[in-house]
C-alpha cells in the first residue's frame, strides 16, 4: 500500500483469525466457489469441498470483506449444479451484501487434467444464467484470456477482470492477456467503454455497514489504512469519483 497498490488476496480457506487479519490489510479478497457439487476434480491430497468454500465466503461476509467469487464450468458438474452454485452465491450476498463480482470461468485443459474446455454455447448459457440469477449489484466477469469474450458480451458480462499489460496470468501462464486496444474495440462495438477500476468496487469504499459476525473496531467495508491509501493517492482517489460517471 505504501506504493499506492491496493492488495487483493486469494488465499483459499481461512480461519476467523486469518480472515480478520487479512481484512485489515486488503482492499478486497476472493475465493472461487467453483461448484457446490461433489466432483472428482476436487479429490486428492489438496481436497476442496463446497462446504469449505462456502464457509470461507460466509466468513468474509461476517467480516465485511468486499469479495470476488465464481464458478468453474466443465468440472463434470450438471446444469442443476451450476444453477445451485449461482443461487448459493446469491443467498450469501443477500445475507451479507459483500459479493462485488462473480467470475464465470471455463476449465482450461492442461497436463494435470483431462477435462475439455466447454463449448461456446455452454458458456453463453451459463453466463446468461448467472446474469439472470444474480442481483444487479453483482458484476459478472469472464476472463478474456481464457475464453473468447467476443461471443459473451451480449450475455451480461460487465467486467474483464485484472488484465495487465506488463504481467502474465500466473494461474494460467500459457494464456496471454489480450491487448487492451482489442478489448476497447470490443467494448466500443458493443456500445460500452473500458474503464480502469480499483480492486475494490467503488460503492464499498466509504459505505458503513453492520457487522454480522465477530466484531471489528473498524466497522466500514474497507479498513481505515486501505481507505487512507486510496484518499492519499491522487490516481486512486480519481478512480473512486469517476467510475460511476463513466458507466
Amino acid at each position: 500500500m505504501e506504493e499506492g497498490i491496493l492488495p487483493h488476496s486469494n488465499p483459499g480457506d481461512l480461519t476467523y483469525d486469518e480472515m480478520e487479519y487479512l481484512a485489515s490489510v486488503n482492499a478486497s479478497m476472493g475465493v472461487m466457489l467453483e461448484t457446490t457439487a461433489t466432483v472428482d476434480a476436487h479429490a486428492g491430497k489438496r481436497q476442496k469441498t463446497p462446504e469449505q468454500r462456502l464457509r470461507t465466503i460466509q466468513v468474509a461476509g461476517e467480516f465485511a470483506v468486499p469479495f470476488t467469487t465464481g464458478i468453474l464450468v466443465g468440472l463434470g458438474e450438471t446444469w442443476r449444479d451450476r444453477a445451485e452454485s449461482i443461487l448459493a452465491i446469491k443467498a450469501l450476498h443477500e445475507r451479507y451484501g459483500h459479493i462485488q463480482e462473480v467470475i464465470v470461468q471455463n476449465v482450461v485443459p492442461n497436463e494435470r487434467s483431462e477435462f475439455e474446455s466447454p463449448s461456446i454455447d455452454t458458456m453463453r448459457r451459463v453466463t446468461a444464467m448467472a446474469r439472470y440469477g444474480l442481483p444487479d449489484a453483482i458484476e459478472l466477469q469472464v476472463p478474456p484470456n481464457l475464453f473468447s469474450v467476443d461471443d459473451l458480451l451480449d450475455c451480461g458480462i460487465g467486467d474483464f477482470g485484472g488484465v495487465s499489460p506488463i504481467t502474465q496470468d500466473r494461474i494460467n501462464p500459457n494464456f496471454s492477456w489480450p491487448e487492451l486496444r482489442r478489448l476497447e474495440k470490443l467494448a466500443d462495438d458493443a456500445g460500452k467503454c473500458v474503464t480502469e477500476r480499483l480492486s475494490v468496487y467503488e460503492r464499498y469504499v466509504d459505505q458503513e455497514r453492520e457487522i454480522h459476525g465477530p466484531q471489528r473496531l473498524d466497522r466500514s467495508w474497507v479498513a481505515k489504512r486501505v481507505r487512507k491509501t486510496i484518499r492519499s493517492n491522487d490516481h486512486l482517489a480519481r478512480l473512486t469519483s469517476s467510475i460511476d460517471s463513466q458507466r
